[in-house]
């Protein structure tokens, strides 16, 4: 794997699925990790597990939606660890139905949570990166920001604004030697998925060409991958890891 040695990562929405993932490659890859969510005890048993198996981590309980406490999450980061090199923002909430029966406090909720939360954190990591002239920022967006998908205006929207969001920083600090990229995972294997009927689930995997729905540990390494010295030439992209399902 990538080696991210002697670099501190944040990671936003961490207790659970692609970010509990995430956060566990990057510090198998040498990262120091703050780990960020709403649930502290999920929190605090995963950093007891990374410290276990070796790796520095600290756990910082926060809400990405709440300005004052995103702010005080990055400095509790920053007084841990000395330094911000890389930021993963995962944290995203669903309100699912159908547009015409969308009530605006659902539509506010996800767009607050997926998008400006997105765009606090960012500010924070900002504030330390331009500093060094140097970070990584890795957005996670979804394949239905590129494809649409029905009961879910107010998810799509909010992802489709991320990657609008990520390709407007990455024009904004590339010259301090800051990346800023998006992934967009397809259908994942997670306890949401897990419930679904067998039939649905293969009506799902016949518009997927892999056959499968795929593993967070493989959105983790594409997000490891961004975060590396060896993808220091890329920015403002959307890395698809879909199965195939989009292709654009």
């Amino acid at each position: 794997m990538f080696s991210l040695k002697d670099k501190v990562a944040l990671v936003t929405g961490a207790s659970q699925g692609i970010g509990l993932a995430t956060s566990l490659a990057l510090s198998e890859a040498g990262a120091k990790v703050a780990v960020a969510a709403r649930s502290a005890d999920k929190l605090s048993a995963l950093v007891s597990g990374m410290q276990a198996a070796g790796g520095e981590a600290l756990a910082v309980p926060m809400d990405v939606a709440a300005a004052a406490q995103v702010k005080a999450g990055f400095q509790q980061a920053l007084a841990k660890f000395g330094k911000l090199d890389i930021l993963v923002n995962n944290a995203a909430i669903t309100r699912d139905t159908l547009a015409l029966r969308m009530k605006l406090d659902d539509w506010d909720a996800v767009l607050r949570t997926n998008l400006t939360g997105a765009h606090l954190c960012i500010q924070q990591a900002l504030s330390m990166m331009l500093k060094q002239r140097s970070g990584r920022i890795i957005n996670i967006t979804s394949v239905v920001a590129e494809t649409g998908n029905a009961g879910q205006a107010n998810y799509v929207a909010s992802k489709a604004g991320l990657i609008g969001l990520t390709r407007a920083i990455a024009v904004e600090v590339a010259s301090r030697n800051i990346t800023v990229n998006a992934v967009a995972p397809g259908f994942i294997e997670t306890p949401m998925t897990d419930s679904l009927s067998d039939e649905l689930k293969e009506k799902m995997k016949s518009l997927i060409p892999l056959g499968r729905f795929g593993k967070d540990r493989e959105i983790a390494t594409a997000v490891v991958f961004l975060a590396s010295d060896e993808a220091a030439y890329i920015t403002g992209q959307v890395l698809g890891v879909n199965g195939g399902m989009h292709m654009g």
